[in-house]
């Protein structure tokens, strides 16, 4: 698949008006290389039969967020160009739009944020600095399996679903884990298909990710009160550093690779050439 030929067909698209279509109802839209331009997925899949749906175009190391959370008002402005009309808000509420994510960019600011972390620790200034990484890891998943975030109905701000599937998304950053596991919320659990656990380094690389099917967990491992404890020994099976079991649900090895650890990308791209 060309990248190239693709933008140029988003740009070709936002040159003109398409108020007359139908077009103004798509719920998923791909941006250009030009942050102006967009163009629905349905309009793509016409000038390339290979983009048979979103998880085709993940797989080229796209990414996609919903419009609530994304507050793109470069789409808004270019949706009532498009379409003539101004963008309703129902309509707003289920489009995504899709993307390439400033991969270098993140990556330098990665190393940057390191470093003053590094310093500021060091310095007795920052002694809990979890929602960084907390949000990088939950970033990292979204895009290495092509999460849906949304607006959640409950009290935690977004969700993450992955087609008609729910996720729980658990961020561990620390260089070594806990002996006591990772902490699970047994509701979160019950309420969820899957469950994924992101480690993250201090370095904030990736140094592990597990996947789970939820009601494995509930059924396998007891719960504490209202906690959940997955000790490493209990689910290093399911380390997509040794096991293969779930590489099909990876729709973004680029990302993937690009922000794993040197020890885990090592192993990450055995597996993917054997998988």
């Amino acid at each position: 698949m060309d990248i190239q030929k693709l933008n140029e067909e988003i740009h070709l698209f936002s040159l003109e008006t398409h108020g007359s279509t139908d077009y103004d109802k798509e719920e998923n839209f791909v941006m250009g290389n030009d942050p102006t331009e967009f163009a629905p997925l349905r309009f793509l899949q016409k000038k390339f039969p290979e983009l048979k749906d979103v998880s085709s175009v993940l797989k080229l190391g796209y990414v996609f967020d919903s419009l609530e959370l994304s507050n793109n008002e470069k789409f808004s402005e270019w949706y009532e160009k498009q379409f003539l009309k101004k963008l309703p808000r129902s309509t707003a509420r289920k489009i995504s739009l899709i993307y390439v994510p400033n991969n270098k960019l993140i990556f330098d600011q990665i190393q940057v944020v390191h470093k003053a972390y590094e310093i500021l620790s060091k310095e007795q200034i920052i002694l809990n600095g979890k929602n960084l990484p907390t949000q990088l890891g939950e970033w990292y998943v979204k895009c290495i399996f092509g999460l849906k975030q949304i607006k959640s109905t409950s009290q935690r701000g977004f969700d993450f679903v992955m087609g008609d599937k729910r996720v729980e998304v658990k961020v561990e950053w620390s260089d070594v884990s806990s002996p006591k596991g990772v902490k699970l919320k047994k509701s979160l659990v019950d309420l969820s298909d899957y469950c994924i656990i992101i480690y993250v380094a201090k370095s904030f690389m990736i140094r592990e990710v597990c996947f789970l099917d939820s009601e494995y967990v509930s059924r396998k491992y007891s719960s504490k009160g209202h906690t959940i404890f997955l000790k490493d020994s209990d689910v290093n099976a399911y380390f997509f550093s040794k096991s293969s079991k779930h590489f099909d649900k990876i729709n973004n090895p680029v990302v993937f690779l690009k922000y794993a650890s040197p020890a885990l990308a090592m192993k990450l791209m055995e597996k993917l050439e054997n998988a």
